[in-house]
């Protein structure tokens, strides 16, 4: 009996992980009759897909360290009094360009337009995303949420899907049973932030809203003339604490655990790096901060809550009249949708995804998959990969391996990995990932289907160096079109493997 009979596959998220799934599911010789795409907003897009409405702040829990939501969130609405378009309001704010140039960033078989910015804009890359979308469009059913996704055994030993929905438009409920899921709703819904700080609770009932997450972030017009704490210095942290900079009570007060380099604070602009916060005053409207530690290897996106030896030395800084402070501190990954599998949990604390082999492909049950949970990569290629992976087990072109193999792929991704860092590749994990998932495929499978994607020594080069072409970018106005015009020109024997990747400075890697 051959390993899978899938012909009928569910796929939650039209964004870029599941319009990459569905692209390659749809390629793969007419071998899945039945593809359905369901995505609760009205258009593809996922994080991408901008909203100008951000979820009401005082629906935000501080902190919030919850990562078992019993159901999805509510859809918002533009004109508030629940009728309309149902919106989920996205991390994407209002003046973004990506922080990966669009060469690298593109699928393997779609570029961007011509003249597009080399660093393109939230509007080009949501453009690019509804172009992309274009083959696969007529298999999406928009506005439609995922509610229950359920295992179903069968007598022949095959495992089916309960799928429930909701059609957010009639509010109609359906349920359909699939061959496999593929699990493509990202992980930028449910915002963490920390509870390891003292008094955290008490100063956000004191003064609610002064304390938010970057997922709410649209732009920086509300802390004009303010006193204001940006709390990570992950991508999304420095992106924003330089736009708040040039609006709010100087120096904007930027909180971490390490020190960020110099030409990174110099990039930024009017700031003061703090260590890590304390805990709260909740009389004096005040922030006190641990000392900050020496420029070391940590990753800033997160805070731990856990000190460290050299936060229990030096001084601890004390600022009053502290007007708002903002969370860039990252998210958790949750499926309030698959509650029912929890023998073993897929998730606990929110940090990592378990039971996953190449961190998308379940063990226990092979016909469940998670595309796009990897983070400090190059997601689009990334992902294509994965779809690629997928189309050919399920149609039994590529075999699978043991289950004893796929548990030990799980335990080589997490070697070396810090406690609540198993999805963060290190620099040039991302190359080594889709090269690797791409020989997989070229030298087991049995069969034809769409070529996945491989990165040359060219595309090496460009994963290596984009993070300063970045930051030239800024410097000279946001308008240049090539790597070229802003000094970075490929030389043949400059980067030849992934090894020359992983040797750059990991601090200046900002890869989403």
């Amino acid at each position: 009996m051959a390993p899978f009979d899938v012909k009928k596959i569910a796929i939650i998220g039209a964004g870029p992980s599941g319009l990459a799934a569905a692209k390659y599911l749809q390629a793969q010789n007419d071998a899945f009759p039945q593809i359905d795409v369901f995505e609760q907003q009205a258009e593809v897009g996922g994080v991408w897909n901008y909203s100008p409405v951000p979820r009401p702040i005082d629906t935000l829990p501080v902190p919030q360290t919850d990562a078992h939501p019993q159901k999805p969130d509510p859809p918002v609405f533009e004109d508030g009094d629940g009728k309309g378009e149902p919106l989920f309001p996205s991390p994407m704010y209002e003046d973004l360009h990506t922080n990966i140039p669009h060469t690298l960033m593109k699928y393997s078989d779609l570029g961007f337009r011509d003249g597009c910015e080399i660093f393109p804009t939230r509007q080009d890359v949501q453009a690019y995303l509804v172009a992309y979308a274009r083959d696969v469009r007529q298999l999406i059913k928009f506005s439609t949420q995922v509610t229950d996704v359920a295992l179903r055994p069968n007598s022949q030993g095959r495992e089916r899907w309960d799928v429930k929905t909701t059609d957010l438009l009639t509010g109609t409920e359906s349920s359909e049973t699939y061959d496999a899921v593929v699990v493509a709703s990202g992980h930028y819904s449910t915002p963490y932030i920390p509870d390891g700080i003292g008094s955290i609770a008490e100063f956000h009932k004191a003064h609610p809203g002064a304390i938010s997450h970057s997922k709410l972030y649209r732009n920086a017009e509300p802390y004009r003339g303010k006193k204001v704490v940006v709390v990570g210095t992950g991508a999304s942290g420095l992106d924003i604490a330089s736009q708040i900079q040039g609006v709010c009570k100087g120096p904007l007060l930027l909180s971490a655990r390490t020190q960020a380099p110099k030409e990174t604070l110099e990039h930024v602009g009017n700031v003061v790096q703090v260590g890590r916060i304390k805990r709260f005053l909740v009389e004096e409207r005040g922030v006190e901060f641990f000392p900050l530690d020496d420029y070391n290897s940590e990753d800033e996106d997160e805070d731990s809550g856990k000190k460290k030896a050299s936060e229990e030395k030096g001084e601890t800084i004390i600022e009053k009249d502290v007007d708002a402070i903002l969370f860039c501190t990252g998210y958790l990954y949750t499926f309030p949708f698959l509650n029912s599998l929890n023998d073993p949990p897929l998730v606990t604390d929110g940090r990592r995804v378990y039971g996953l082999a190449k961190h998308f492909l379940h063990i226990a049950h092979p016909t469940l998959a998670f595309p796009g949970l990897p983070i400090k990569v190059i997601p689009f290629p990334l992902t294509e990969s994965q779809g690629a992976v997928l189309a050919r087990l399920w149609s039994n072109t590529l075999p699978l391996p043991p289950r004893s193999v796929l548990e030990e792929w799980e335990r080589e991704d997490g070697e070396g990995t810090v406690p609540g860092k198993y999805h963060v590749f290190p620099k040039g994990g991302d190359g080594r990932y889709i090269n690797g998932l791409h020989d997989w495929i070229v030298k087991e499978s049995k069969g034809e289907g769409k070529e996945p994607p491989f990165w040359d020594e060219e595309l090496l080069w460009e994963r290596s160096i984009y993070a300063e072409a970045k930051m030239q970018f800024e410097k000279m106005g946001r308008k240049a079109k090539t790597l070229e015009e802003l000094g970075f020109k490929y030389e043949p024997e400059e980067v030849k493997s992934v090894e020359d990747v992983e040797k750059k400075d990991p601090h200046l890697d900002v890869a989403g």
